[in-house]
């Protein structure tokens, strides 16, 4: 591979302005045209004196005529006007000499080459590759659903149509390949490691997946001469047979998560009830009486319902 690069690599080729060469062109026409009337004009005036055929040649002009007819038609315009070809903007014309690569024209307008060499056309566009879902298992062996959006352009025209056999699916399998290979790196969404660091994930971190995603590309389709402009994640989500059971799972963390802080909360609240009725000396509490009011606080502040007050209004036997 690093030989091929060093073997391909673009430059211009030898072009000239079409415009200049088909004035040139069409006034060699019209000298020749004219010449070879103006000979057809002493022919018939030779004709119209009684002379024989093999006179004519000794005439002046006939042959000069029957030269100028060749070397016009037949050697200088007609092999000529194969040489013309036209370049559109973001587009390459690639030129190829009995089988050499002579250069290429990037330049866009009206130019003339070697009316021997063949032209490939070949697009210098900006270009958008949206990659199949495939499924795929992830860092934690989860089966999952990716797939990824490209956008990528030809830099180099010389080895797009060298390199390989077909740059445009060379570009598609290559992707498919990195999209793969970048979903085995990463679990799917984060978790806790042991040390207390949230292991980076699919989910996590989107910008710098699609970073990792493009670098992975560019490794891959440099040899086509393709630069990767962008690469980002269209889709992702758990394969369907798991889909509801990572579904449930979440559902509890996100549950216990909002349990964990609704206690914090709750302890907080009744660690400061306490500290101003201490600093205070508002009211005077034992133990006993102290564990009561927590309970009833805390049971009060974590329940999911409204809480209904019940008043002590003391026995009706004293």
């Amino acid at each position: 591979m690093d030989v091929m690069k060093a073997a391909i690599k673009e430059f211009p080729a030898f072009r000239i302005n079409g415009f200049v060469v088909l004035g040139v062109l069409s006034a060699i026409a019209l000298v020749g045209g004219w010449y070879i009337w103006h000979s057809v004009n002493n022919l018939q005036a030779i004709l119209a004196r009684g002379l024989k055929i093999t006179d004519l040649l000794g005439e002046e002009g006939a042959a000069q005529a029957i030269a100028w007819l060749l070397a016009t038609l037949l050697v200088i315009v007609i092999p000529s006007l194969s040489g013309f070809f036209s370049v559109e903007p973001n587009q390459a014309v690639v030129l190829v000499l009995f089988g050499k690569y002579m250069g290429t024209v990037r330049e866009a307008g009206f130019w003339w080459t070697n009316p021997f060499a063949s032209k490939r056309k070949l697009s210098l566009r900006v270009r958008n590759f949206n990659s199949k879902i495939i499924k795929v298992n992830d860092a934690e062996g989860s089966p999952i659903e990716i797939a990824a959006v490209v956008v990528w352009q030809v830099v180099d025209s010389a080895k797009s149509q060298f390199a390989v056999d077909d740059y445009q699916e060379f570009v598609a399998i290559q992707s498919e390949t990195a999209i793969r290979a970048l979903a085995i790196r990463y679990p799917y969404d984060t978790s806790n490691a042991p040390d207390g660091k949230e292991t980076p994930s699919l989910r996590g971190i989107p910008d710098e997946i699609a970073q990792a995603l493009q670098r992975e590309l560019q490794a891959r389709l440099q040899v086509t001469g393709v630069e990767v402009l962008e690469a980002r994640l269209s889709h992702l989500a758990y394969a369907p047979e798991i889909a509801q059971m990572m579904l449930r799972r979440q559902q509890a963390k996100a549950l216990i998560e909002a349990r964990r802080q609704i206690v914090e909360g709750a302890v907080g609240i009744v660690n400061e009830a306490l500290n101003r009725l201490s600093h205070e000396q508002t009211l005077e509490l034992d133990d006993e009486r102290k564990a009561s009011m927590i309970n009833n606080l805390l049971v009060v502040l974590t329940s999911e319902q409204t809480a209904q007050p019940v008043i002590n209004t003391g026995t009706l036997y004293s």
